[in-house]
């Protein structure tokens, strides 16, 4: 069986920037997602469970493991000297390495440490988010303008699933391949090569306690998904998490739609652009899915804000098109 290194060795010709440097990166997040997922694994039992005592930059209850798996995430990249400066969920500015070797390196990431964290004291699959892009300043401290970039210039993004197994899944625009972690070595072994979201599906993901909240277009395309015609697999079947990293990693093999709409309350919705919605967006195109706001694709924004939200509509192609088509039939703008 072939190992996350081996295979970023093995196939690095075939990405457009391939170096040791971005090897390098891969192989840190890999090592942190290890120790999360060690923390993870015992969250019944070690005091990491409950509050941490503070919100962060949106206003939520951070969770002890949120500050803990950003903690661990940047002082892994820190140590690789790979990156720049990191957007994360849980720090309201971009973070930059104050050291002459880190300010050196190529790449910035955008990350959501610990998705689905309020999950974590029920026992349900979580995960972490991460996007890379090159840095567009020459040198020195990383910059809002490196980071504020749109999706379609990332060199790679993926996510860790924390559930039954451990799962690393990302892609560096060559196709998305994941890799299950064998706690007996401590190695995650490829498992997943060439994953393909089918394209259509019967699962459809969305939080329908706000329903009466959802522009028209979303009711509309719910009841669609609920209508009985068994020509189109319909009605389909709810499946909701309230993990991003979860509900997506079950549509992408099964095929199915994950959607989080703006409502009357948050007409952007609640899931952040740059280190949430483009990552996946870019894995749901590399497997040959689509992403969407509802109106135009997810890669194509140009980011203003470091925690600037959009709506999102994520999974199999023909699913993601049929929302857009009533999303613009009942559109109100």
């Amino acid at each position: 069986m072939k190992t996350l290194v081996e295979f970023i060795n093995d196939t690095q010709a075939d990405f457009p920037y391939a170096t040791g440097e971005f090897t390098r990166l891969l192989h840190d997040l890999g090592i942190a997602a290890k120790i999360v997922n060690r923390e993870i694994n015992k969250a019944g039992l070690a005091d990491i469970n409950g509050y941490f005592g503070q919100q962060n930059v949106q206003g939520e209850d951070q969770k002890k493991l949120d500050v803990f798996a950003n903690d661990q995430f940047i002082a892994a990249m820190r140590h690789g000297g790979m990156v720049c400066a990191i957007a994360s969920e849980e720090n309201e500015r971009i973070y930059v390495y104050e050291n002459d070797f880190s300010q050196k390196g190529k790449y910035v990431v955008a990350m959501d440490p610990l998705d689905g964290s309020s999950n974590i004291e029920v026992n349900v699959p979580i995960g972490t988010i991460f996007s890379i892009y090159r840095r567009l300043s020459d040198s020195g401290p990383g910059t809002m303008t490196d980071l504020l970039q749109p999706g379609i210039s990332q060199v790679a993004a993926g996510y860790v699933i924390y559930g039954s197994s451990t799962m690393l899944v990302y892609t560096t625009g060559n196709g998305v391949n994941g890799f299950t972690l064998d706690p007996s070595v401590g190695l995650f072994f490829l498992s997943h090569a060439d994953m393909k979201i089918p394209e259509g599906g019967n699962i459809y993901s969305i939080n329908e306690a706000n329903y009466i909240y959802f522009h028209e277009g979303v009711k509309q395309y719910l009841k669609y998904c609920q209508q009985d015609d068994p020509a189109t697999l319909r009605p389909y079947t709810t499946r909701y998490v309230g993990s991003l990293v979860a509900d997506f990693h079950r549509n992408l093999i099964r095929g199915g739609i994950y959607i989080y709409p703006g409502t009357l309350k948050n007409p952007y919705g609640k899931l952040r652009l740059l280190y949430e919605c483009n990552p996946i967006a870019f894995l749901a195109e590399q497997a040959g899915g689509k992403a969407s706001d509802g109106f135009k694709r997810i890669l194509d924004i140009k980011p203003t804000e470091l925690h600037q939200r959009v709506p999102f509509f994520v999974g199999s192609t023909s699913m993601v098109e049929k929302a857009e088509e009533m999303m613009r039939k009942y559109s109100y703008e």
